[in-house]
């Protein structure tokens, strides 16, 4: 399925106030041919708390434990979060998972890191640059198509202005290098950009082909937080999945509506991984199958 929007074809979302695109001319929607196709896949920090267990504690894990353990579930792909690898991964380390995710019958669906591209010029910033173009290297290596990646915080006393114009200069540049990888960079409606007028701003001006949404279905400031996310759903280059969502019109978090999640992304003319992450209290051993069951349900 097809679908094709205006570069003025925003909505206006009530989010306490209306989103200031105003007529502002955005990217384009992502235009994709062929059938739809959505693929199941599980990211590794939804074991965060095994994979950063001490020895000796009951169902700890490593990464290719990760692997292991995904394989015995109904999925297409797994997600392998940064956090967990070796400080610097060696090749062969690398060369280790692939092969494992490749035996196992498994894609590798991403990565994800933790970057801050709201810093201030100088030797922070360029720290900061080094550790993306690392590993774009390590999950250029993998296999894996796109990377999660943030914005970040900027520091205190800089002004929106700013900080939106520092995010979208240092996007543009790690962008740059993603492509000489084959990898796109998908920025995560979080931290500074949970605020989705934030994120429009900075989609607008990062003008990359390598470059798209990661749309997180768990972290968006609105009255009505499945609207909002319709907005983004249009030029997400991959999907992570919460199990719970922002309250409607109040406080606290909800059961996300799986089936029009995924609803939102199939009108938007989705296709690719549907990420599990899973943060809620129950254990994820426990929880987590009966989560993928729901999702590849909703796909269908």
């Amino acid at each position: 399925m097809d679908r094709v929007l205006g570069r003025r074809d925003f909505l206006a979302i009530a989010t306490g106030s209306a989103l200031a695109v105003g007529n502002a001319g955005a990217i384009e929607a992502i235009v994709r041919n062929g059938r739809q196709r959505m693929r199941l896949s599980l990211a590794a920090y939804s074991f965060r708390k095994y994979l950063q267990a001490r020895e000796g504690t009951e169902g700890r894990i490593d990464l290719p434990g990760f692997i292991d353990y995904a394989a015995t579930l109904d999925l297409d792909a797994v997600e392998l979060t940064a956090y967990y690898f070796p400080k610097v991964p060696a090749a062969d380390y690398l060369a280790a998972l692939k092969r494992r995710c490749h035996l196992a019958g498994l894609d590798i669906s991403g990565g994800a890191i933790g970057n801050n591209f709201t810093v201030e010029p100088g030797p922070a910033l360029e720290k900061q640059h080094k550790y993306v173009r690392a590993w774009i290297d390590h999950y250029a290596a993998l296999g894996a198509p796109v990377i999660r990646v943030f914005a970040g915080r900027p520091p205190k006393g800089v002004s929106e202005e700013e900080g939106v114009a520092r995010a979208v200069k240092n996007l543009r540049i790690a962008c740059e290098y993603a492509g000489q990888k084959g990898v796109m960079l998908a920025i995560e409606n979080h931290d500074y950009l949970v605020e989705l007028d934030r994120l429009v701003k900075v989609v607008q001006q990062v003008d990359s082909p390598w470059f798209g949404v990661n749309f997180d279905s768990g972290n968006v400031r609105a009255a009505d937080p499945y609207e909002a996310l319709k907005l983004i759903a249009p030029y997400a280059v991959n999907a992570q999945i919460k199990v719970d969502i922002p309250r409607q019109g109040g406080n606290g978090r909800e059961a996300t509506d799986l089936p029009r999640i995924i609803g939102i992304l199939r009108d938007a003319g989705y296709s690719g991984y549907i990420v599990l992450e899973y943060e809620a209290k129950e254990d994820p051993y426990k929880a987590v199958p009966g989560y993928l069951a729901k999702l590849r349900e909703a796909i269908g």
